[in-house]
């Protein structure tokens, strides 16, 4: 049993090591704490995000989303083959451009007086491609997506997965915007995720633990 606490320990504090989130001295000091009454502040960053539909203005500032993607890409990934592509995005032209064109798509989203852009009015936007040629590629890149999220939450960044947007942006409307993001021959737009200072304290959704057992 000790064993395998050691491992899930590890296992739950290898994202943010491997980006720089602490150095070895810290990883031994947050390893002791799991199963004891101090804080863990790995686990604590987990069960404290909230995926964010609400953010301030300012956009999250460059060398706080590099500190981010550089987290997303030291994910576990299958044979190391590092099956994506990422792109960031904080250019206010952008984003409001092609939110015009879906716009034009969903009039319906724009009757909402809160709507802003089709991003959940993120003011930074990650869209994560995908190599097409790999079976594993969704998976490696879901894993990329959380390390990202969680690095944000670290930081007092909100975050928020997006799927429907980037089903816009795949569209023949969007096309022009699609290209401007460069993913390589053979990458394509798998979903983006918002970006954001939250503007918003959203409450945690049930979990449904029933669904965890302990296989003797």
């Amino acid at each position: 049993m000790k064993y395998w606490k050691q491992m899930w320990s590890a296992c739950v504090l290898f994202p943010l090591v491997a980006c720089g989130g602490g150095n070895q001295s810290n990883a031994q000091t947050e390893q002791a704490s799991v199963g004891t009454d101090s804080v863990n502040q790995v686990v604590e960053t987990i069960l404290a995000r909230r995926s964010v539909r609400k953010y301030k203005p300012q956009p999250v500032e460059r060398e706080k989303m590099q500190t981010i993607v550089e987290c997303g890409v030291n994910a576990p990934n299958a044979m190391n083959r590092q099956p994506w592509e990422i792109r960031v995005v904080d250019n206010p032209d952008f984003i409001n451009g092609v939110t015009e064109l879906y716009k034009k798509e969903q009039p319906k989203a724009a009757e909402d007086p809160n709507f802003k852009n089709m991003f959940r009015n993120a003011p930074t936007v990650v869209f994560v491609g995908r190599d097409v040629q790999s079976g594993s590629a969704e998976f490696d890149c879901g894993l990329l997506s959380e390390n990202m999220m969680l690095a944000a939450q670290s930081m007092g960044i909100g975050s928020c997965c997006l799927g429907s947007p980037a089903a816009f942006m795949r569209s023949p409307a969007a096309a022009e915007y699609l290209k401007q993001l460069g993913f390589s021959e053979g990458y394509e737009l798998l979903y983006c995720i918002a970006f954001g200072y939250p503007d918003e304290a959203p409450a945690a959704k049930p979990r449904d633990l029933t669904k965890i057992k302990f296989v003797e």
